[in-house]
């Protein structure tokens, strides 16, 4: 059973897809959601939010807080702004590299 994710900021969804496990670092600690999972609110800490696509490779983006809701297998996760881990790293690296 998959978990339909929704990433979403106040203008637009970033990101919408089906996933085998969703694994968030909550305010309170991580989580992590498999499709039938009980109904859960989580505050999102700002950390990377991993989800397992159905073929078992990994997508990882980048949290800058807000909440995450569980309701069925429909998880919606609303954020000022979520980054893909690839361009977290080219901007570290261009830093880096500005000195």
């Amino acid at each position: 059973m998959t978990v339909e994710v929704h990433l979403v900021t106040p203008e637009r969804e970033v990101w919408t897809g089906d996933v085998q496990m969703l694994v968030a670092h909550g305010t309170d600690g991580m989580v992590g959601i498999l499709g039938g999972h009980a109904p859960l609110l989580v505050q999102l800490a700002i950390a990377p939010l991993r989800m397992q696509l159905e073929d078992g490779t990994w997508l990882v983006a980048v949290v800058d807080g807000g909440r995450a809701r569980l309701e069925e297998a429909r998880a919606r996760a609303a954020a000022d702004d979520f980054l893909a881990a690839a361009e977290v790293a080219k901007a570290e690296a261009r830093i880096v590299v500005a000195g």
